[in-house]
């Protein structure tokens, strides 16, 4: 089991797969309309609820701010390579992917899911072995991204990018002494973002089986950016630049 913290995650559930959920937990004496919201959707999906102290949530959430909110949930299902690539056809002629390689820190694991949601990604790789768990600071993070995000677990991240190549997808990983700008990408087609870890960026292995890598200008005193921050910049590049191409004037609705 796991628990979801925070009202907008916790709402996320218990809109897009209240199947997960399994107890809600709210602040006893919070009776604004947002708590209220959240025991109206538990009514709506036959999940019980329960009002706890504050202690209790101290207890229980630690130091994440839950917001006097807690969803008591069965853990989420990762997807494997061999489902990703069943489901392949599904995603269209233009499949977008992003590749999470080493990212240890689960606010920034979440931060970069929101950002893939927030850009409609078809699927998220994550390694099984070199990644932050998918745990409720992740989740927190998050912000209710990770609910509509197809999430695939791989054990060996370089034979799944093997696999993606075979499938002509243009992996383009991210690096600070890359030859080319971010904004130099091959957008169109089928690709994959390849997002490095928060001190030593990609390992080797990854490095080398990217088709492509691109880096992000730096004009000021810092030397690098969140990778969270990184990945929502190629991210919403590539949809800039598909947006051209279709002949769209925007990307979708406003953040």
């Amino acid at each position: 089991m796991s628990d979801v913290y925070g009202i907008q995650a916790v709402r996320s559930v218990l809109r897009e797969t209240p199947d997960r959920a399994r107890r809600l937990y709210i602040q006893r004496g919070r009776r604004d309309a947002r708590i209220s919201e959240l025991v109206a959707l538990a009514r709506e999906a036959g999940v019980r609820y329960q009002a706890m102290e504050a202690q209790w949530f101290r207890r229980r959430a630690g130091e994440v701010a839950h917001q006097g909110a807690l969803l008591e949930c069965h853990e989420a299902a990762l997807a494997g390579l061999d489902d990703l690539l069943q489901r392949w056809d599904s995603f269209g002629p233009e499949p977008l992917l992003l590749i999470v390689d080493g990212v240890t820190d689960p606010r920034n694991l979440g931060a970069c899911l929101r950002c893939a949601s927030g850009a409609g990604v078809d699927a998220v790789l994550l390694p099984k072995h070199h990644s932050a768990p998918l745990s409720a600071v992740a989740l927190k993070t998050a912000q209710g991204g990770v609910e509509d995000l197809y999430l695939v677990e791989v054990t060996n991240l370089v034979r799944a990018m093997k696999k993606l190549q075979e499938r002509d997808v243009w992996i383009v990983g991210t690096e600070g002494d890359a030859p080319n700008a971010y904004t130099q990408i091959r957008a169109q087609g089928p690709l994959a973002l390849v997002i490095g870890g928060e001190e030593k960026g990609m390992r080797r292995l990854t490095r080398e089986q990217c088709d492509e890598h691109v880096h992000i200008p730096m004009r000021g005193s810092v030397s690098s950016l969140n990778v969270s921050v990184a990945a929502g910049i190629v991210l919403y590049e590539a949809l800039r630049q598909r947006s051209i191409t279709a002949g769209e004037t925007s990307v979708d609705k406003p953040a």
